[in-house]
């Protein structure tokens, strides 16, 4: 039996489960929030043409306006000022496909929200479950997806900023120039940690991953239906030409 027969075997007799990482997008998806006097993203509006009236008699259908980082969304390199001009829309598609490694944290984000994954974490990690792979994902449990129902606690802010788990700036360079993963998934609704703008280089996994032409994938859930290594996922943004971004469909194939 070839490797894709027996995929598609394992997917009709159940032994491989497809697990749907995606946030539901509607006008209550969280959105980023920056500082007044910035440019704002928008929520995601649903405009209706027609449903089965007389504007459309057998079919219904809408318009959609939203941000391209609005929800569930890949992040292209073009995204950043450090990063290659590399838009979604020539994302080799290779490189939308990947096997995933899953550093669980949660248990540590309960008690404090500011938590910062260090890089004696992800060589914890891979002591354990064996070096990060070529062309694979970090995807890091935070638990943080339990706020995605609302604004106000998804971006849990105070007149300090906001404080919601993440990266340290180190683990971050690492991540960029050390390691062999292509791309850094989350919970939260951006891939920096709610402090990032204090530190050094501000937004790191922003500046230095795509500066290394790496992606990002934001605000993801069910990451604890999956095992620590041995998913694979698919991330398949719209192909938006000159987008520095999308929302993006995000499934796990998971073997029993």
């Amino acid at each position: 039996m070839s490797d894709l027969a027996a995929f598609t075997a394992g997917l009709a007799d159940g032994s491989i489960r497809v697990v749907d990482l995606t946030s539901p997008l509607s006008s209550d998806t969280p959105i980023l929030m920056l500082p007044e006097g910035m440019g704002q993203t928008a929520h995601f509006e649903l405009e209706e043409i027609s449903a089965y009236d007389d504007r459309g008699p057998a079919w219904y259908w809408n318009n959609f306006r939203t941000g391209e980082h609005t929800g569930t969304h890949f992040d292209a390199p073009i995204h950043w000022v450090t990063g290659p001009k590399e838009d979604v829309a020539s994302v080799p598609p290779h490189r939308l496909v990947g096997p995933a490694a899953v550093l669980d944290v949660a248990d540590r984000v309960s008690s404090d929200p500011d938590f910062l994954v260090e890089v004696a974490d992800l060589e914890a990690f891979q002591e354990e479950h064996g070096a990060f792979l070529d062309g694979g994902w970090l995807l890091v449990r935070t638990g943080w997806s339990i706020h995605a129902g609302s604004q106000e606690e998804f971006l849990n802010a105070d007149e300090e900023g906001s404080h919601t788990p993440g990266l340290s700036a180190e683990c971050a360079r690492w991540l960029a120039q050390d390691s062999p993963i292509i791309g850094l998934g989350v919970e939260t609704v951006g891939t920096d940690a709610g402090a990032a703008p204090t530190f050094d280089p501000m937004f790191p996994c922003h500046s230095l991953m795509h500066g290394a032409g790496k992606y990002g994938l934001t605000q993801l859930q069910n990451l604890d239906l999956l095992p620590p290594v041995g998913a694979v996922i698919v991330a398949a943004p719209l192909k938006i030409v000159g987008g520095s971004g999308s929302p993006v469909r995000v499934l796990a194939f998971v073997g029993s």
